[in-house]
């Protein structure tokens, strides 16, 4: 089983559907640096999404955040908040009326080499053109000891079924690292 896979299970558990309930639609891990990943064209035949990601970034940090749009939105449509702990200590953070969701986190340039970061993000009734879209998000890194856990959420106020997600490091001012992957999967059930 990829580690992706190994982790997403570990982290999400049977939360929405039985065993070989998940489809994958796209995987993506890269060749060489990249900005942006987008996943298009996305069928409406599901239930929920779950993305999985492990990737680290050029930013000139331990940790990079990880932005999330819909649809091309690039709106102040998005609201999120989380909370995160590195061992020592928590914290909170909330944000409304801003352009993408902040997702969490990715391993960076001054992380120790060849650390990965890993994202489990549950995006809830896609489809559905009744409700505003939300997510759910656990990720984290370890750094020998000095990485970071967090737990976040986020809404996208848009009645709009999810036709395509578009993931950006450090909101464009960075990027995704080779052999950063990114999968992208369909939830049937419940």
């Amino acid at each position: 089983m990829p580690v992706l896979g190994i982790v997403a299970s570990q982290i999400s558990g049977h939360l929405f559907a039985p065993s070989g309930a998940y489809d994958s639609i796209a995987t993506t891990t890269l060749s060489s640096t990249t900005g942006t990943i987008t996943f298009s064209s996305i069928p409406a035949t599901y239930t929920h999404l779950q993305i999985r990601i492990m990737s680290r970034s050029t930013r000139s940090q331990t940790g990079d955040y990880i932005a999330m749009q819909f649809n091309a939105d690039t709106g102040s449509n998005y609201a999120y908040h989380g909370i995160t702990g590195d061992g020592s200590a928590a914290s909170a953070f909330g944000l409304a009326s801003q352009t993408f969701m902040d997702i969490e986190r990715a391993a960076a340039a001054t992380a120790t080499a060849s650390v990965f970061g890993v994202s489990v993000i549950d995006i809830l009734d896609y489809a559905n053109t009744n409700k505003y879209k939300t997510m759910r998000c656990l990720g984290g890194f370890d750094n020998n000891g000095s990485g970071e856990i967090y737990l976040t959420s986020g809404l996208w106020q848009n009645s709009n079924a999810i036709t395509s997600i578009t993931l950006k490091a450090q909101s464009g001012t960075s990027s995704f690292v080779q052999y950063s992957s990114f999968a992208l999967y369909g939830i049937k059930g419940a």
